[in-house]
């Protein structure tokens, strides 16, 4: 019998990237579409018309792979949209989850090499990062790229890890270790992405990082730089303090029971 290939499912997070988001769906050229099974567009109530815009271009663009157009049912912000498409990818068997962020800033394409060559099947969690050797950084400021250095520093101390990235926008992730759902109190927000990394290492999951290219061109960030500084700097300071018993703690600022949408779109593959 031959072995079923794994299915792999690309979650695009949304929010007011109508633009942006025509640039990402075009980034699945013929070779990626070939390597992944769905395209899944979770948009979180964005008021610029950014799923509308995703679906129409997803209708000529992709003919190898489905596509799925998805609607949160409420604003439940970076970390709640990842909860929810884990949860969807999940009860839908799929076996590894990629997160590419709609706003264009990393490309998909940088993880082919690795898909092809099966380099994701040996780790638990395949993250991009802009600040490692290969990796190629366009119009991010010298500011926030030390500012980044010093906390994958300060993260690389803390975990006892050496970090490259607490969150670039194009990350893989296998299914299997994240089937019990112990990152639903995880922040629903732009810091998700930092906690579930202390947590993966804390549960004793493999982790790889490697180089991406990224670029900030017309994106519109909705991140307040101070204020993101010291929450971040209190989750590591609890993480530190309190390890396991701190990853247990409901760090949501509205806890929702669960992560629900509706799904306004799906195009089947043609091929």
């Amino acid at each position: 019998m031959t072995p079923r290939s794994p299915r792999i499912l690309v979650f695009i997070p949304a929010y007011r990237c109508a633009r942006q988001i025509i640039r990402v769906i075009d980034q699945f050229d013929d070779k990626v579409q070939a390597l992944v099974d769905t395209v899944m567009v979770v948009d979180n109530r964005s008021p610029d018309g950014t799923l509308e815009a995703a679906i129409e271009h997803a209708r000529d663009r992709l003919k190898a792979c489905q596509f799925i157009g998805w609607r949160n049912d409420d604003n439940y912000g970076l970390g709640g949209s990842h909860k929810a498409a884990l949860r969807y990818a999940i009860d839908e068997g799929y076996d590894y989850l990629i997160v590419l962020h709609g706003d264009d800033q990393a490309d998909i394409r940088d993880l082919v090499p690795y898909l092809q060559g099966g380099g994701h099947e040996q780790v638990d969690c395949l993250l991009g990062a802009r600040f490692m050797r290969g990796s190629k950084l366009k119009g991010y400021s010298w500011f926030r790229t030390f500012g980044n250095y010093v906390y994958d520093v300060l993260f690389s101390i803390v975990a006892m890890r050496s970090i490259k990235d607490l969150g670039s926008g194009l990350n893989m992730y296998r299914l299997a270790s994240l089937r019990e759902f112990y990152y639903k109190g995880f922040p629903d927000d732009l810091t998700f992405n930092y906690v579930m990394l202390l947590a993966s290492y804390h549960r004793g999951q493999s982790v790889k990082f490697f180089p991406i290219s990224w670029r900030e061109e017309d994106q519109v960030s909705n991140v307040k730089l101070f204020r993101q500084a010291f929450k971040v700097l209190n989750l590591l300071g609890g993480y530190f303090l309190r390890r396991g018993s701190f990853l247990k703690d409901d760090m949501r600022g509205k806890p929702f029971d669960a992560y629900t949408g509706q799904i306004l779109s799906r195009q089947a593959s043609l091929d």
